[in-house]
């Protein structure tokens, strides 16, 4: 999963920065920084793959292109707050509520077998459930340790 690898990679690459510039281990603040980079890549695609994203959204849901745009915003906005010490308790309570929120989207995704780039109807399906789910959690554990805790 390209969300994964773009938050491992930022984090080993942040920590690296951080100890050349500080001479220490800055883990969380490498932490919040790979996750305001991970956020950053996931709102592009809620730009960039707008319909096939939209297709992910609940069928209960009304305007969905326009809460892709919105949710999309919404992550640009956690990642900059991440960044900023003062903020990064309230973003980290409500960034995990976010990520509460959106997994419904992406089961529904996998079980209907949904692609987020086009929108058709052959995506991973719902063997990729026993990697999302766990790696929903693992999100929401690297935002407590990072941001709250």
């Amino acid at each position: 999963m390209k969300p994964l690898a773009v938050l491992v990679v930022s984090f080993v690459l942040s920590v690296l920065v951080l100890k050349i510039l500080t001479k220490g281990l800055e883990f969380q603040l490498a932490g919040r920084i790979a996750m305001a980079c991970m956020l950053l890549f996931t709102a592009i695609g809620h730009f960039a793959f707008l319909d096939g994203m939209s297709a992910m959204v609940p069928s209960f849901v009304p305007f969905k292109k326009e809460v892709m745009i919105i949710t999309g915003i919404i992550e640009i906005l956690f990642a900059v707050a991440l960044l900023f010490p003062q903020y990064q308790k309230q973003t980290g309570w409500l960034l995990i509520l976010f990520l509460v929120l959106v997994l419904p989207a992406n089961i529904k995704s996998a079980l209907q077998e949904i692609n987020y780039q086009t929108g058709q109807m052959n995506g991973p399906g719902a063997d990729y459930l026993w990697f999302r789910i766990p790696l929903q959690l693992c999100f929401v554990l690297w935002v407590y340790f990072t941001s709250i805790r």
